[in-house]
């Protein structure tokens, strides 16, 4: 973990062709060094004390101008990293950028580390770590539902929510502490109704986090959607009409897919990856048994299945099949699409849902001609609808983030376990020990409590100059 306090810089922008690049630098020593090679055009000399503002002027070098740069000045405290901080607008030459580099190092910063500037930001509590591991979430983001997401997250919503609980919590272990002490004299501080009801509450918040990482991670990371049915029902062409391109080998011959073809769009601010896999059947072929169980093993991993069957296919084939993703499935969403309706004139009476067993309420029924592309914008329609990703905010608390459902899933484990302790008459002792478990598990989320290996794991991973 860097924990210097030395003044640092980096390339905040991306590298790459483009018109302007951008340079931070940050620490105590930032002042005393962009003043050595910056010059503004508008003669000052209380320029940097003044903060948040915008400065044009020239970097030089040894009387010899690098570059024409705007310069950004934020003072302690109220910057991104808490420290005194400066940004350099250049232009986005690789060598003017290097140039501007090198001058601050050889006047006394150096080059920052992976995430070093949010890194600061966190230790100088200007971020939490959730907010701070937000961050790197919204510069990944790439749809509208995980911007929003991790908007959501920099806002801190629900980690406030457990820091208030986790406050309340250690009111409540103080005074069964207290009551440790004071265990000769039989005196009771905490109200154990009280406490039965606060660790109540907090069990049905964390039990509501822990099952929206299904929902956020499948947004951050691109809801997974499984294709699958018999080989040639129309798998790679449903995928090539949701994608708009030809991704998939379409063919009339049976097991043409032997492997998982995979590829992701953005569909109503929501990233979606199809799975287009092998058919499912019998073969001796080994190379097709391969891509079969890859297909079960993309079945369990989606968060949606299309199970795509041929119109003109006997009854009892589809029957097999319906019956095989369902014994895998279990509570999977489940959309039972009847392809080709292009070549029975009157498909609806043709096949229906009542038609086959097993069929649930929750399973989509629908028809579809992918060849022609019709119906499949309905199809996606309901997916989205499944999603409702239009109507996740940035107020609501949507974790996202597998360190923070681990640590609630830990905390929920002694949560539990208090529970049960009242109703067995656990000595205080034996309660305190497990909400001492709840409060760090809860504070490891907003870095209350934090390992200096956690931490520097989780900075490591963002992008040089955040």
């Amino acid at each position: 973990m860097i924990v210097e306090s030395n003044t640092i810089c980096a390339i905040a922008t991306a590298h790459g062709k483009g018109a302007i690049a951008v340079i931070r630098i940050s620490g105590e020593k930032t002042k005393e060094i962009i003043s050595a090679i910056f010059h503004p055009y508008k003669k000052q000399t209380d320029w940097l004390q003044e903060g948040y503002k915008i400065h044009y002027g020239e970097i030089r070098n040894n009387g010899e101008t690098i570059d024409s740069v705007l310069v950004s000045v934020f003072n302690s405290p109220n910057s991104y990293t808490g420290e005194d901080s400066v940004e350099i607008s250049c232009h986005a030459s690789s060598y003017i950028q290097n140039e501007i580099l090198n001058l601050l190092i050889e006047n006394g910063a150096r080059l920052a580390h992976p995430g070093e500037f949010t890194q600061r930001a966190f230790l100088n509590k200007k971020l939490d770590l959730s907010q701070a591991e937000a961050v790197a979430d919204l510069i990944a983001s790439d749809s509208a539902a995980s911007h929003n997401l991790a908007i959501s997250q920099m806002k801190g919503g629900y980690a406030k929510e457990l820091k208030d609980l986790r406050d309340v919590l250690l009111n409540f272990l103080s005074l069964l502490e207290l009551e440790l002490d004071f265990s000769e004299e039989d005196l009771e501080f905490a109200d154990r109704s009280q406490l039965m009801g606060l660790c109540n509450d907090l069990t049905k918040r964390v039990e509501k986090l822990v099952a929206s990482f299904k929902l956020g991670n499948a947004i951050k990371q691109g809801v997974p959607v499984c294709i699958v049915g018999e080989p040639n029902v129309g798998k790679s062409t449903l995928l090539n009409a949701i994608l708009n391109e030809d991704k998939a080998i379409v063919s009339s011959i049976p097991g043409t897919t032997r492997d998982v073809i995979e590829d992701t769009i953005v569909i109503g601010g929501v990233t979606f990856r199809f799975v287009d896999t092998a058919g499912i059947r019998e073969t001796d072929n080994e190379i097709e048994k391969i891509g079969i169980q890859r297909t079960f093993e993309n079945i369990d991993k989606a968060n949606f299945i299309f199970v795509l069957f041929d119109i003109t296919a006997d009854k009892k084939d589809i029957q097999q099949t319906i019956s095989e993703i369902k014994r895998r499935t279990k509570d999977k969403k489940i959309f039972l699409i009847i392809n080709k309706i292009d070549l029975v004139p009157d498909y609806q009476k043709a096949i229906t849902k009542d038609d086959f067993q097993g069929m649930s309420d929750n399973d989509e029924f629908l028809y579809i001609s992918a060849k022609e592309n019709k119906y499949v914008d309905l199809l996606i329609e309901k997916l989205l609808a499944e999603v409702n990703a239009s109507s996740i905010s940035q107020e609501d608390a949507i974790v996202t983030n597998f360190r923070h459902y681990e640590a609630l899933q830990h905390a929920l484990e002694s949560l539990h376990n208090i529970d049960e302790g009242f109703q067995n008459g656990l000595t205080n002792d034996l309660i305190s020990l497990e909400l001492r478990q709840v409060l760090h598990y809860l504070g490891e989320i907003t870095g209350e409590i934090s390992e200096e290996e956690m931490l520097g794991n989780i900075f490591a991973h963002f992008c040089v100059g955040k």
